[in-house]
C-alpha cells in the first residue's frame, strides 16, 4: 500500500482527499501548515506529497524546494487556489510533477494521483541502472547507481531532475528530442504549456556542466525541434 502525506491548511479539503485516497487503496497522513507538512515529509519515505501552494508558517514552493534539495525524490502534486501561469510554472520548476487548480473534482485528483503512480512506476523501471552502471561522454562521468556526476574529475551537484535529464539524453545519443518529448519522458507529463520547464532546467544544467554555457557543446539546441545530446569528440575538443 502507497503512503501518502497532504498538507493542506483547509482541513475540510485535507479530509475529503483522505477518504478518497484511502479508496485506491493509499495510507494518508495530514499535516495543516508548512513546517508541520516539511517536518512529517522528512520523517520518512512517502509515495506521494499533496502540497497546497498557500500554507500558514512556510508557503508550498518553499516546502517543495527544501524537499526537492534532499537527494530523495518524493513525487510532489500542488493544489493552490492561484490559476496564474507563472505560478504553475514556478511550481513545476521547483520540482512539483503535476498541479491542480481549485476549486477541483475529487475524481480528476484521483484520475491525476493513479496517472502519477503509474507515471513514476514507468519512470523507476527505465532508470532502474545495472549494478556499477557507468556512462562516460569525454570528461564527464555518470555513476549511475550512485548518482554520482564528475566532470574532468570534480564534482558536480546536480538536483534530481537535472541528473534524470543528463542521463536521458546520454543514453539516448543522437536523438532529438522535443520539449514536449522531454516533459513526457523526464518529468512523466506531457501537458501543453508547461515546455518553458524544460528549458530552464536544460540552462541550470548547461551552466553546470557546460565549458562555455552560450556555446553549448554537450547538451545541443537543434532549432525549431527541441535538444539532442552533442559528439564526445567534439565537446572536448579543446580541452
Amino acid at each position: 500500500m502507497r503512503n501518502v502525506l497532504v498538507i493542506e491548511d483547509q482541513e475540510d479539503i485535507a479530509h475529503l482527499v483522505r477518504l478518497h485516497l484511502q479508496d485506491l487503496p493509499c495510507n494518508v497522513e495530514l499535516a495543516f501548515d508548512g513546517p508541520a507538512g516539511l517536518a512529517a515529509a522528512q520523517s520518512k519515505p512517502f509515495d506521494l506529497v499533496v502540497l497546497d501552494l498557500m500554507l500558514p508558517g512556510m508557503d508550498g514552493l518553499d516546502v517543495c524546494r527544501r524537499l526537492r534539495s534532499r537527494p530523495v525524490y518524493t513525487p510532489i502534486m500542488m493544489l493552490t487556489a492561484k490559476a496564474g501561469e507563472v505560478d504553475r510554472v514556478l511550481g513545476l520548476e521547483l520540482g512539483a510533477d503535476d498541479y491542480l487548480t481549485k476549486p477541483f473534482s475529487i475524481r480528476e485528483l484521483v484520475a491525476r494521483v493513479k496517472a502519477l503512480f503509474r507515471r513514476i512506476e514507468h519512470l523507476q523501471a527505465a532508470a532502474s541502472p545495472q549494478p556499477d552502471e557507468t556512462v562516460q561522454f569525454g570528461d564527464l562521468e555518470v555513476e549511475v547507481g550512485k548518482r554520482d556526476v564528475r566532470l574532468s574529475g570534480s564534482q558536480v551537484n546536480l538536483t534530481s531532475k537535472e541528473f534524470d535529464l543528463l542521463l536521458h539524453f546520454l543514453r539516448n545519443p543522437g536523438r532529438v528530442y522535443t520539449r514536449l518529448q522531454l516533459l513526457d519522458t523526464v518529468w512523466g507529463y506531457g501537458y501543453d504549456g508547461y515546455e518553458h520547464n524544460v528549458n530552464c532546467h536544460i540552462n541550470r544544467l548547461r551552466a553546470k556542466i557546460e565549458k562555455d554555457q552560450a556555446r553549448p557543446q554537450i547538451i545541443l539546441t537543434v532549432r525549431g525541434v527541441g535538444y539532442k545530446l552533442g559528439e564526445p569528440q567534439r565537446a572536448y575538443a579543446e580541452s
